[in-house]
């Protein structure tokens, strides 16, 4: 359980910059090169290549170099751990909310 929670954390401070989750949008939609993803920001190339370090530090993308061409992925189930976690915070509310509906269900049943 420890190494779950150091991914989630890794993951959820990579996630924490609206330019990382900015490349990751970007890249849920398919691979790019480096030069790809930083036309979009003012900034200059060395300090994007640090947020795709911290991104892919945390295991959410991965690149690779071809020449002098570095190509970055999102890592296929990088997420999931987010997605896991999210699922277990829901999941009181949602029985909450379940045992409400039930509950409007049989008073309304008993009014009628």
């Amino acid at each position: 359980m420890a190494k779950y929670h150091v991914e989630l954390d890794a993951v959820l401070r990579a996630l924490a910059d609206p330019t990382r989750r900015t490349v990751v949008e970007r890249l849920a939609k398919s691979p790019a090169v480096v030069s790809e993803l930083a036309a979009p920001f003012s900034m200059a190339l060395p300090s994007l290549m640090q947020h795709l370090r911290i991104l892919e530090d945390a295991g959410v993308v991965t690149s690779e170099k071809n020449g002098r061409v570095r190509t970055v992925s999102l890592r296929p189930g990088a997420l999931d751990v987010l997605h896991l976690w999210l699922g277990e915070q829901r999941t009181p509310a949602e029985r909450q909310a379940d045992r409400l509906g039930i509950h409007l269900t049989r008073t309304t049943a008993k009014e009628t």
